[in-house]
């Protein structure tokens, strides 16, 4: 899950470890907390990998900074991450917010296009929180529990908004 957020924001400039887990808990901190334990084994991951080099800078202080810039391979694979992204970052919201978050370096708008559309294909497969005993997805009206129907009216607006502003969007890409 780190891996696009810290390739995203390191293909937009360099940066240090601390400024690169504040822009990544900035973008979903509050849902998915960002810790040192879990940032840090991805960031050696990525430069064995050869897809980030690090070099040290003198800190504000006195302690140098490790200071993270992304490689040639590092940008090829957050393309083509961005061009064919896993389906739990189309399904899931807030993966599908990181993603959306770097779209943009994706140069060609057909490209663009077509994650959008892959989201709302997903958005427009009749789903629920809760389903009938049959398997059928029960709508907002149909719970007597008050905290459900919240639930399904509050994604009911949200999805409906969200499937507004992608078909926009894919309308502006041109595609």
């Amino acid at each position: 899950m780190l891996e696009l957020p810290i390739l995203g924001f390191l293909y937009e400039q360099p940066l240090h470890g601390y400024e690169l887990k504040e822009r990544i808990k900035s973008l979903s901190g509050h849902v998915r907390p960002v810790s040192d334990g879990a940032l840090y084994p991805a960031i050696t991951r990525l430069v064995k990998a050869g897809k980030l080099d690090e070099h040290t800078a003198p800190g504000s202080g006195a302690a140098p900074r490790r200071v993270l810039t992304l490689t040639d391979a590092g940008r090829t694979a957050l393309l083509d991450r961005l061009r064919t992204p896993k389906d739990i970052e189309i399904t899931d919201q807030t993966r599908f917010n990181t993603l959306l978050a770097f779209l943009r370096h994706l140069a060609d708008p057909a490209e663009q296009a077509a994650v959008l559309r892959r989201r709302l294909d997903f958005l427009e497969t009749p789903a629920s929180f809760f389903y009938d005993e049959e398997g059928r997805p029960v709508r907002a009206e149909e719970p007597d529990d008050l905290f459900r129907q919240g639930m399904l009216r509050v994604a009911r607006a949200t999805g409906k908004a969200e499937r507004a502003w992608l078909r926009e969007a894919i309308t502006q890409l041109g595609a």
